[in-house]
C-alpha cells in the first residue's frame, strides 16, 4: 500500500469475537495506565488487543500486540498529524477496525486525531455530513441522557443537527436501550423562537419532521435541563456541546470535593461523616465519567471509543466493555439505518 498500510489481516474464524484495539501510548496517563486498564479488561474476558511501541509498553502479560512507532501527542494539529505519522499507534488502531483484525477502537489521546484517523481510516457511513460525538450524562437516579455533538464540529449547520438528532435517537435505543428516546434541541428558552439562527432553523426542521418517524422531537431545552429528566437526547453544535461537557465535569468535581471536604471537616461527628460517605459513594461513582469509558464518534464506518485525556485503568476497562457492545448491538448498522436513505453525502472512504 502506497501509505505504508499494512495488508488486511485475514478473517477471524467464523463466530469468533474480534478484539477492541487500545491505543497503548495516547492519554497523560500512558502508556502504563493504559496497558494496566487492557490487562484488566482481558482478564474480565474481553480480548484486546494493543497497539503501541513494544518498547515503551512495559509488561504486557501476553496480550497481542500490534507495533506501531510512533505517537501523535495531545499537543500536535489532528489533520497533520494522522496525515504524516502513519505508525502512529492511532491510525494503526483505526486500520485494525477498517481491515477486520478489532472489532472497535479505544484512545484516551489527542481527541481530534482520534476522530481523524477514524474518518481518514474507517470512512463516513453512507449519507453522513459530519461524524459526531456523543457523550453520555450521568443523571442521578434516572437514565442517563445523550449530548451530541460534544466537540467533533465547532461549527454547524440545521442540515447537520437534524442528522445529529437521527444519530443520537438510534444511539440512544441501542446504548441505553430506550425504544423511543425523546429528542430535544439546546438553546437559551424552551420557546420555538428563542436561540440563535442555528436553533431556530434547527427547530423548524426538526418540528416539521425532517428527522424522519424515528425522531420524537420534544422541542428547546435549556442548560439547566441537561442533567434532567427532560430529555433522553439532546442536540447541539459541537462549540457547544464541549463547553456545556467541560463546565458539568468542573462543577460535578467541585461539588463533591466541597461535600466531601465538609463531611470529613470539623464538628463532625465521625460516626455521622462515615454514613454520609457511605450514602455518598454510589452517588460519586454514578457521576464519575470514568464509569461510562469514553465518548462514542457516529457516523464513520466503524465503532471508535474515544475516552477522556486523563483516563484510569478503571476508564479503559470500560471503555472496552462500551466497545464490545457497540459492535455486539450492530451499533453502525443501526447508525446507517438511521440516516434517511435520501441524505447527500459520500461513498465510505471518500
Amino acid at each position: 500500500m502506497t501509505d505504508g498500510s499494512p495488508a488486511p489481516a485475514a478473517a477471524p474464524p467464523r463466530g469468533a469475537e474480534l478484539p477492541i484495539a487500545v491505543d497503548a501510548m495516547g492519554g497523560d496517563r500512558a502508556p502504563a495506565e493504559i496497558v494496566a486498564g487492557a490487562l484488566l479488561a482481558a482478564e474480565a474476558g474481553a480480548p484486546v488487543l494493543l497497539v503501541g511501541d513494544p518498547a515503551r509498553m512495559g509488561d504486557t502479560g501476553g496480550l497481542e500486540v500490534l507495533p506501531a512507532s510512533q505517537t501523535v501527542e495531545m499537543h500536535e494539529d489532528p489533520g497533520r498529524a494522522v496525515r504524516t505519522k502513519k505508525d502512529s499507534s492511532l491510525v494503526r488502531a483505526a486500520e485494525a477496525v477498517r481491515d477486520g483484525r478489532a472489532g472497535a477502537m479505544v484512545s484516551a489521546g489527542n481527541t481530534g486525531a482520534a476522530m481523524a484517523s477514524a474518518l481518514f481510516r474507517m470512512g463516513r457511513i453512507r449519507g453522513v455530513a459530519r461524524p459526531a460525538i456523543a457523550t453520555i450524562i450521568p443523571v442521578p437516579g434516572l437514565s442517563p441522557t445523550v449530548l451530541l455533538d460534544a466537540g467533533a464540529n465547532a461549527e454547524c449547520s440545521p442540515a447537520w443537527l437534524v442528522q445529529f438528532a437521527q444519530m443520537g435517537s438510534a444511539f440512544a435505543r441501542v446504548r441505553l436501550g430506550i425504544a423511543r428516546p425523546r429528542v430535544a434541541l439546546l438553546s437559551i428558552g424552551e420557546e420555538p423562537g428563542k436561540g440563535n439562527p442555528l436553533a431556530k432553523e434547527t427547530h423548524a426542521l426538526l418540528a416539521g419532521g425532517a428527522g424522519g418517524p424515528d425522531v420524537e422531537f420534544v422541542g428547546n431545552v435549556e442548560g439547566r435541563d441537561v442533567m434532567s429528566d427532560a430529555a433522553d437526547v439532546i442536540v447541539t453544535d459541537g462549540f457547544t456541546g464541549n463547553v456545556v461537557l467541560k463546565t458539568l465535569e468542573g462543577s460535578m468535581k467541585f461539588a463533591m470535593k466541597a461535600v466531601l471536604g465538609a463531611v470529613g471537616g470539623p464538628g463532625v461527628p465521625e460516626e455521622a461523616g462515615a454514613a454520609l460517605l457511605g450514602a455518598l459513594m454510589p452517588l460519586a461513582g454514578e457521576l464519575d465519567p470514568e464509569t461510562y469509558g469514553g465518548a462514542v464518534l457516529l457516523g464513520v464506518g466503524g465503532v471508535c471509543i474515544i475516552s477522556h485525556g486523563s483516563s484510569s485503568a478503571r476508564a479503559i476497562v470500560n471503555a472496552v466493555e462500551v466497545g464490545r457492545r457497540a459492535v455486539a448491538d450492530d451499533l453502525v448498522g443501526q447508525l446507517r439505518r438511521a440516516v434517511a436513505a435520501s441524505a447527500e453525502g459520500p461513498e465510505p472512504g471518500e
